[in-house]
């Protein structure tokens, strides 16, 4: 599968997930537990990848991570 980079990253919500889960005083090994409990398998590592914009958030994981984080999908993505 070809993933695209939009503006020189892989996702356009990383920045806004870093926001949240700090502001959450969450750790990223924090995130990926939770997102482990809702049947996403994502380790921690990835979670760095995602805020830095180098991995790929997939639709399901955007959902679960709005729910995790208390914050909109729309938040995330920065149409709010």
């Amino acid at each position: 599968m070809k993933i695209y980079d939009y503006d020189g990253k892989k996702n356009i919500c990383g920045e806004r997930i870093h926001e949240a889960r700090c502001k959450l005083r969450m750790t990223q090994s924090d995130l990926a537990a939770k997102l482990q409990l809702a049947d996403i398998i994502i380790e921690r590592n990835s979670i760095s990848r995602i805020e830095i914009g180098t991995r790929f958030v997939a639709d399901y994981e955007l959902r679960e991570l709005s729910k995790i984080l208390k914050v909109s999908v729309d938040w995330l993505l920065g149409l709010e």
